[in-house]
C-alpha cells in the first residue's frame, strides 16, 4: 500500500497514519493501491481515523459503494466530524483519492429545554448543524482554531421554527473582524435578537429586535466602527426601530 498524503496533513497526523497502518496485516501491506488524500479543513486525528476505516473497508472488495454503505449505516461522517466527503477510485491506475472537509465553528450555543435553566451545550458551524464540543477541543488543540468563539442562547423552542438556520446564515455573512467583538448572541422570546459586544474591551448590549436581521446588523457594524473611530465607547445600540438608531453611553443618565 503506498501513501500520498495531502500537503494539509500535520506531522503528527502523518505518524499516526504510519502507526496505524504498521498495523495491518502483511497482504494488505503490499496492496498496490496508491491513496491519495485531502483532508481540508479536518482536525488531522479524526479525518485520518476516518480515512484509515475506509481504506480497509475498500480493500476488503473494492467496492466504492459498499464502502459508502459503510459510511452511512456506521454514521462514520458524523463521528468524525467530516461535513463533505468525496471518494473516487481510477482501477487502471489503482488510485483511490479521499476528499474530506470539515466545517467552520462559528458559535458554542447554550440550548435551553425548559424555564428550569436545563440546558445543554454544542458547537453550531457553518452548515446550520450543531456539533459536539470536543469538536472545538480538537481544533484548538491541533492550532486550527486560536480565537475566542462567540455564545448563542437559544430556547429550544426557537429551534422548531427554524431560527438556528436563520442564525447560522446571519453569522456567516458578518466580516470575521466584526464578529471578533461578539461576546454573545440572544435569541429571546419572539425572536427578538439581543447582542453583547466588546467594544475596547467594554461590553455593550445592542438590541436588534426581532426583523431585519441583516440590515440591522450591518447598521450596528457601521454605528460602531464610526463610534471607534470618535475614541467613544457605547454601553446600549437600539436598533428596535430600523429607522433609527438610539445609542447610550455609560455617563447618560
Amino acid at each position: 500500500m503506498r501513501l500520498f498524503v495531502a500537503k494539509s496533513l500535520s506531522i503528527a497526523g502523518l505518524v499516526l497514519l504510519q502507526n496505524a497502518f504498521a498495523d495491518l496485516p502483511a497482504d494488505e501491506k503490499k496492496s498496490n493501491i496508491t491513496y491519495k488524500t485531502s483532508f481540508g479543513r479536518c482536525p488531522n486525528r479524526p479525518a485520518g481515523e476516518f480515512f484509515l476505516g475506509l481504506s480497509k473497508a475498500f480493500e476488503e472488495n473494492h467496492s466504492l459503494k459498499m464502502v459508502k454503505e459503510r459510511i452511512i449505516q456506521d454514521k462514520l461522517r458524523e463521528k468524525h466530524f467530516v461535513s463533505e466527503y468525496k471518494i473516487q477510485y481510477d482501477p487502471f491506475r489503482q488510485i483511490l483519492k479521499v476528499d474530506f472537509d470539515c466545517p467552520r465553528p462559528l458559535m458554542k450555543v447554550e440550548i435551553y429545554k425548559n424555564e428550569q435553566g436545563d440546558s445543554y451545550e454544542a458547537i453550531l458551524v457553518d452548515n446550520g448543524e450543531l456539533y459536539d464540543p470536543s469538536y472545538e477541543t480538537l481544533l484548538r488543540t491541533e492550532h486550527q482554531l486560536n480565537h475566542d468563539l462567540p455564545s448563542l442562547a437559544l430556547p429550544i423552542k426557537e429551534m422548531e421554527k427554524d431560527v438556528q438556520k436563520e442564525v447560522t446564515q446571519l453569522i456567516k455573512t458578518i466580516p470575521e473582524q466584526f464578529l471578533r467583538k461578539f461576546s454573545e448572541v440572544i435569541v429571546g422570546e419572539e425572536k427578538k435578537l439581543i447582542i453583547i459586544l466588546s467594544v475596547k474591551n467594554q461590553p455593550c448590549s445592542a438590541f436588534i429586535g426581532n426583523d431585519a436581521w441583516p440590515e440591522k446588523l450591518e447598521l450596528l457594524r457601521r454605528t460602531i466602527n464610526e463610534l471607534e473611530g470618535k475614541g467613544k465607547i457605547p454601553a446600549t445600540i437600539d436598533l428596535t426601530n430600523a429607522k433609527k438608531v438610539v445609542v447610550k453611553f455609560k455617563d447618560n443618565p
